[in-house]
């Protein structure tokens, strides 16, 4: 990959007439950071989960919201499908 500038990578797509945003390269280097930020803020949680032990009963608490959760979602979701795949045959396909 060449080593370009926003500003050559927006006129090579956009044409040599297009106007460049104000403060372009601060923004991106803004959203870099912040993104670098959040990906580190989520390995470091990542690692500490790792390292902490966890208790059986926390462990089977985990299970069930998660297998509760689970449930109340596969009872939704059916739910939802018996209403749209209720057809009555009779009705024409057109409204009058």
């Amino acid at each position: 990959m060449y080593n370009n500038s926003p500003e050559t990578l927006l006129r090579r797509h956009y044409g040599e007439q297009s106007p460049v945003p104000e403060a372009l390269e601060q923004r991106l280097v803004a959203a870099v950071r912040q993104e670098s930020a959040e990906i580190s803020r989520t390995e470091a949680l990542v690692a500490r989960l790792c390292e902490q032990r966890i208790s059986r009963r926390r462990a089977v608490r985990w299970v069930a919201l998660g297998s509760a959760g689970l449930g109340a979602l596969s009872t939704g979701i059916s739910g939802v499908q018996s209403v749209l795949s209720t057809s009555d045959s009779n009705r024409p396909a057109y409204a009058s």
